[in-house]
């Protein structure tokens, strides 16, 4: 009838959620590929170590500016669009580093990461949406967690691939040239592939809405919704600020730690290039057990600010147990160490993005979940940056401790957030409404329905 809200859940939405993954999985390991490499790519393009960290910083400098459109585009637009971006500057991306097989060719090498970081903006932005919009309420947090998988395992096999694909050959700059070149056609085939197969999978919506939160906001006319206002409500929503900034403290302190932990190895266990590519995954591949468990346990009991409070005390405690184990000269203890710290630093990331979304429902999933990833990239440059200023001048323990400083700031931040679960008492309950009382042939509009649905809220 008229006001009915009739919800399914869509057998491609598996796909869907497979194929972002991988591509979101490739776009990941671009981004760290040279930074688990740094001594060899500086030695191979003949640049300092800085020009190095930089072609991981540009991930997050190009991401900054970029949000704002790419939300605009994805709100606007759509997500099949936005998908289609993301997998097709990744793949541009891949093939323009296959030209820059060559020392000369640093700014080519640069550019080309430039463009890869530009896919990333179309690709961050996506978990929390893709989750809300094809799965269902009992398995959305978990269907987020799998979507940030991705982007974990791809770190997880940037560290462990390079190191194994591209020896320390100093003496050798043709062999390290081929090598390298191994690695980068690889990719570039890979990414092109998943475009294409992004062409073939992604629509815009299910036929049928998975979840009667996504039932009311599809009855919500088109011209009621306004990108600005959105972006407004964000900002004097007291609790989604305090995330924002809280998010991108933990999220920076993780960017920083992955980008400079090749350094930070060596530093203390010399020519351990492949073990360090090792310990980074061991670091990752903890987080996306991490991640599952996390979301599993949100699908479960939907604790949203105790689990999130929970994750990034750990996460400060572990951080401190790697910073003053990591020079004691033995390799299993960094290991150890490592994986426990990326259990709940990586861990968190889903957490984030779906504590977004119950806080700020109705507003737009891709828009909160842009604006926490705007705001994990500027603390992620300044992070980098200074971390390894400190790590070169005064030794990675004063970098580490730098970071430990900020995360204890972001426990505080989130204590101080008051939890409002709008999108689950929407889901809970609007069966208590009586949205099926409007016959067929009632003179009450469809938009009435609607309002009266959210007056009820």
């Amino acid at each position: 009838g008229g006001g009915r809200l009739e919800t399914r859940l869509s057998r491609r939405r598996v796909a869907v959620l497979a194929v972002f993954s991988c591509y979101s999985l490739v776009n990941a390991f671009q981004w760290i590929q040279y930074s688990i490499l740094s001594n060899v790519f500086a030695g191979f393009y003949g640049v300092s170590f800085t020009q190095i960290d930089w072609l991981s910083v540009v991930y997050m400098v190009a991401y900054v500016p970029l949000i704002l459109p790419a939300t605009w585009l994805l709100d606007t637009r759509g997500l099949r669009l936005t998908a289609l971006l993301g997998a097709g500057l990744n793949g541009l991306g891949a093939w323009l580093k296959c030209a820059s097989l060559a020392p000369d060719r640093y700014p080519l090498t640069l550019a080309a990461q430039a463009v890869c970081a530009v896919a990333q903006v179309f690709i961050l932005g996506l978990p929390s949406r893709i989750a809300s919009v094809w799965f269902g309420p009992t398995e959305v947090s978990t269907a987020c967690a799998v979507a940030v998988l991705g982007n974990q395992l791809g770190t997880a096999i940037g560290f462990l691939l390079p190191p194994v694909l591209v020896p320390n050959t100093p003496n050798d700059i043709n062999l390290m040239a081929h090598n390298i070149g191994i690695m980068f056609y690889g990719t570039a085939i890979v990414s092109t592939l998943l475009f294409f197969l992004t062409g073939v999978v992604f629509e815009e919506k299910p036929k049928y809405p998975p979840s009667y939160s996504q039932a009311v906001l599809q009855t919500m006319p088109p011209e009621d919704y306004s990108y600005k206002q959105s972006i407004i409500n964000l900002f004097k929503n007291i609790p989604f600020v305090l995330l924002l900034i809280s998010y991108g403290i933990m999220t920076g302190a993780f960017y920083s730690v992955s980008t400079l932990l090749n350094q930070m190895i060596v530093t203390h266990y010399e020519g351990e290039e492949v073990n360090a590519g090792r310990i980074g995954l061991t670091l990752v591949v903890a987080g996306m057990v991490g991640s599952i468990i996390c979301g599993l346990w949100l699908d479960y009991t939907k604790t949203y600010k105790q689990t999130t409070l929970i994750v990034y005390i750990l996460s400060f405690i572990g951080l401190l147990v790697f910073t003053f184990t990591l020079d004691l000269g033995y390799l299993i203890v960094v290991f150890v160490t490592g994986g426990v710290l990326g259990f709940f630093m990586t861990g968190y990331l889903p957490l984030g993005f779906e504590f977004a979304v119950e806080i700020t429902y109705p507003e737009s999933e891709g828009t909160s979940s842009g604006l926490l990833n705007a705001s994990a990239q500027i603390f992620g440059i300044v992070f980098t940056l200074v971390q390894g200023k400190l790590t070169t001048d005064y030794g990675p323990r004063a970098g580490n401790l730098f970071l430990c400083a900020w995360i204890f700031v972001g426990i505080i931040l989130t204590a101080l957030i008051k939890s409002d679960l709008r999108r689950h008492n929407v889901n809970t309950g609007i069966m208590n409404l009586d949205v099926k009382a409007v016959p067929v042939d009632s003179p009450v509009e469809p938009e009435s329905t609607t309002l009266k649905i959210q007056s009820a809220l």
